[in-house]
């Protein structure tokens, strides 16, 4: 086992429980374009496939029509200017975030399907957006997870073998993204995915909460230190 030297985080369920403002933005553009509102339940349902799937989901439109392009237009101009209403970060998220950063050895990423407009927004509301070496984000490639393609675009522009990279995420996607890759997964129970989503993805390590991410990072660091003076 080599030691990890880039953290991948997942940002909504992971980092950010952002249901609040991701059902408002919903439901603004059901609204403006005739619909009904949903159920906040019902929305929270569709999430993780990135915003086109989830207002598609929400106005039982295929992702193909134009009427959904309507309904991503209204939805992301509303949630950029809204981007932290109801948002806060996940239990022990932003004292992970900040304990890692102060390492200095380890690149921290974010690879979300959201789109790059509504992460950039959320990254810079919450003040953290530089200590993020890298975001990858739901349009800035052709694929989103759970194709392998956004670790392994991360992994190519960091210069970092995958098998160094670690996916921090809530849900099966992001697992099924990292195994793909050749990346090893953590998954965090409390975001989108259930726990029988969780375990049936099979992570390399299941986590209640981010504040237990510390210690599997250290022993992966302490045992890769020990093998190599050993050798």
């Amino acid at each position: 086992m080599v030691s990890p030297t880039a953290i991948v985080f997942d940002l909504d369920g992971t980092l950010i429980d952002s249901r609040g403002d991701i059902v408002a933005a919903v439901n603004h553009a059901l609204e403006v374009t005739g619909r009904a509102p949903l159920p906040g339940q019902v929305i929270v349902r569709y999430v993780g496939d990135g915003a086109r799937a989830l207002v598609a989901r929400a106005a039982r439109l295929p992702e193909s029509s134009e009427d959904v392009e309507v309904l991503l237009r209204h939805f992301l101009a509303y949630y950029e200017r809204h981007p932290l209403d109801f948002t806060r970060w996940m239990p022990d998220a932003q004292e992970m975030i900040e304990r890692l950063s102060d390492l200095g050895d380890l690149s921290l990423c974010v690879c979300t399907n959201k789109p790059h407009s509504t992460t950039d927004a959320v990254l810079a509301a919450l003040g953290v957006r530089g200590l993020f070496h890298a975001v990858m984000a739901g349009g800035d490639i052709a694929e989103k997870k759970p194709s392998p393609a956004p670790l392994l675009h991360l992994a190519e522009r960091l210069g970092v073998p995958p098998r160094r990279m670690v996916m921090v995420g809530d849900g099966p996607q992001d697992v099924e993204c990292a195994r793909r890759a050749g990346v090893r997964s953590i998954a965090v129970l409390g975001g989108f995915g259930s726990h029988q989503e969780l375990v049936d993805a099979r992570p390399d390590v299941l986590l209640h909460t981010l504040g237990e991410l510390w210690d599997v990072l250290r022993r992966w660091r302490d045992a890769t230190v020990r093998i190599s003076a050993v050798r």
